[in-house]
């Protein structure tokens, strides 16, 4: 005991001096483009942090802040996710304990007594109390490693949470936005039905004082019917929308029926809004953040598996109170220890170990692949919503031209209709085609708002930047 053999003494030292095998980790450079491809008005503006967070905000809609506010806590998806967290967390203290040695206490007592016909017929007994202790020395980092991994897991695991977050964030506003698209468009079918109900009236006293035939009364009659059947399937659309957004927050389909019901008007999106650059990409992107993750914890896990092909060293011990007779047992004399140290290095496998380096070798170039990949999609969304939120714009603003023009060709056509200088196909096409504007309008208002979500959703925005993309390994 006052002397440890010179194998402990050295394995010791080894453990304090311990080398790692394997690759490290180095963060892999990302050639990125130092703008956006796309020019519009929505790169100016410079990205702030608790703006990026709560970028619904920027609509000012109480209700649509009231939404998000209450999917973060009912949401069954990100339950899921952060339960996925914690069962990370968990290993990764799974895998930190394999670092330091185990201790065990057992105590015993035996009875054994022999007959006089086989034995000596005499009772013996034996009693102890231990405390026995073994470690695995982690020399050549295996343990390290493996903590290596699990801690960049953990890291991916709560990127994949912030991932899940973006994407509720989103979907809840896209699905509101739907809800208050399907209520325009409801507003717009029901006046432009009232409005050709009118004209149908307006047929009818015409036919009546023998001024027109009955076919521009039967026309009138097809155009008010064909806009009323559409009513309808807006309807039916309005309560799947309606559903889809209760669904979302963990509710019963029909739970939201009451906040949503008041017709309110599709979220208005401004014209310029924060981007960044495309660097901004690797440090808001969850999907980014986690795929770089896990190539470190892959990365970790090469070192884990060169580990396993050098010798493997373990150190056991115990020490407590033996005796025979219960009495003496915590005498002085029942002392005992035992030490001992082992080593095991295997020899021949049939190239089991090496494969297996070759295998986590191949698994982290398919992350380095994936990492790449998941860096390029993440800046094809972005141009994509750019580009569609600029465009979409655009198509508005001809909308809105085509939408007053078309209520002055309507009303010029009514009043020449009723002046007889021209025929009832005027009348109806003007309406046809005032209805399909206004119609496109509504819609292309709500798809404005929709890209805006879809651009801060490519972006990465919904969830609180705190740290950076790496973290060191602790």
């Amino acid at each position: 005991m006052k002397h440890p053999p010179h194998t402990i003494l050295a394995l010791i030292l080894l453990t304090l001096s311990g080398c790692l095998v394997g690759p490290d980790y180095k963060q892999p450079a990302s050639h990125l483009p130092v703008n956006w491809s796309v020019k519009s008005p929505a790169q100016t503006i410079a990205i702030k942090n608790r703006q990026f967070e709560r970028w619904w905000t920027i609509f000012n809609d109480p209700t649509l802040t009231r939404l998000m506010a209450r999917v973060q806590a009912g949401n069954l998806d990100l339950r899921q996710a952060q339960a996925r967290l914690r069962e990370a967390r968990a290993r990764r203290g799974l895998a930190k304990a394999g670092l330091f040695p185990t201790l065990n206490a057992r105590a015993s007592g035996a009875q054994t007594g022999s007959s006089e016909e086989a034995g000596s017929g005499l009772t013996s007994e034996f009693y102890s109390n231990k405390f026995d202790a073994s470690w695995e020395v982690d020399v050549f980092g295996k343990l390290r490693r493996g903590l290596e991994a699990a801690d960049a897991s953990l890291q991916a695991s709560g990127d994949d949470l912030n991932n899940v977050m973006v994407s509720v964030y989103a979907e809840t506003a896209l699905n509101y936005v739907e809800v208050r698209s399907y209520q325009a468009r409801l507003a717009v079918a029901e006046a432009n039905l009232g409005a050709q109900l009118d004209t149908y009236q307006l047929t009818v006293w015409r036919y009546q004082a023998g001024l027109t035939t009955q076919l521009d009364q039967d026309q009138a009659k097809v155009n008010a019917e064909t806009t009323r059947a559409l009513i309808p399937t807006l309807t039916s659309g309005l309560a799947q929308a309606q559903h889809r957004l209760a669904v979302l927050l963990g509710l019963a389909p029909g739970a939201l029926l009451p906040l949503l019901t008041p017709v309110q008007a599709i979220p208005v999106a401004p014209v310029s809004v924060a981007v960044g650059i495309p660097a901004d990409v690797l440090r808001q992107r969850p999907d980014v953040r986690s795929a770089e993750r896990n190539l470190a914890a892959q990365t970790a896990k090469i070192g884990v598996a060169t580990a396993a092909r050098y010798p493997n060293f373990n150190l056991t011990g115990s020490i407590g109170l033996e005796s025979l007779a219960y009495a003496n047992l915590y005498s002085a004399s029942a002392k005992a220890f035992q030490m001992a140290a082992s080593a095991a290095l295997t020899l021949f496998d049939g190239g089991r170990l090496r494969s297996n380096v070759d295998i986590q070798t191949a698994i982290q170039e398919q992350a380095m692949a994936f990492y790449e990949a998941t860096i390029l999609q993440a800046l094809r969304d972005v141009e994509n919503a750019l580009t569609a939120f600029a465009q979409e714009q655009s198509r508005r603003d001809t909308l809105r031209v085509a939408e007053q023009a078309g209520r002055s060709a309507l009303a010029l056509a009514l009043q020449q209709y009723e002046s007889g200088t021209v025929d009832f196909l005027r009348v109806l096409d003007a309406q046809r085609t005032l209805f399909s504007v206004q119609n496109q309008l509504v819609q292309s208002d709500a798809e404005v708002a929709s890209n805006l979500i879809r651009l801060y959703k490519a972006l990465g925005g919904g969830w609180p930047i705190t740290h950076p993309i790496t973290k060191p390994t602790s």
